[in-house]
Order: C-alpha cells, then sequence, then structure tokens
C-alpha cells in the first residue's frame, strides 16, 4: 500500500468516528434538553404547590379565628338570654 492509500483509508475511518460521535453527541444534547425540561416542570409544579398549600394554611387559620369568633359570640348571647330570663 503506497501512503495516499493508507491516508485516504485514514480519512475515511477519521469521518466515521466523527459522524458516529456527532449523531451520539446531538442524541445526549437532545436527552440533556428534555430532562431539563422535565426538571424545570416539576420545580415550577413544586412552587405552584407550595403556594396553594401556604394559602389554604392561612385560609384554614382565618377560618379557626372566625368559628372561635362565632363561639364567643354565641356565649355571649346565651348570656343575656340568661340574664334576661330566659332559657338559652
Amino acid at each position: 500500500m503506497d501512503a495516499a492509500t493508507v491516508t485516504a483509508l485514514g480519512v475515511l475511518g477519521s469521518a466515521a468516528v466523527a459522524g458516529v460521535a456527532a449523531m451520539y453527541g446531538s442524541r445526549i444534547a437532545g436527552r440533556t434538553q428534555r430532562e431539563g425540561g422535565v426538571i424545570g416542570g416539576y420545580d415550577n409544579l413544586t412552587q405552584r404547590l407550595v403556594s396553594e398549600r401556604d394559602k389554604a394554611e392561612a385560609d384554614q387559620a382565618k377560618a379557626e379565628a372566625n368559628v372561635q369568633m362565632l363561639e364567643l359570640e354565641v356565649a355571649r348571647l346565651r348570656l343575656l338570654v340568661t340574664q334576661l330570663g330566659g332559657h338559652p
């Protein structure tokens, strides 16, 4: 084999290796991009869920405060009824 043939075979071999490497690199880049999108989606979902949980806890605390206020009002009205001679 002369030097030109060896060089040509070397070029063909390196082109094949470069093609395989480019295809493999493209697949990895696509997978990385998809996984990054999924992680971003999970992060967004987690933030929304935490926000909704915090709002629900605040609403629950407000409702419990209202219940306590209404119980005090009922107790006050029962006392008034009793003071006026009625039966609660």
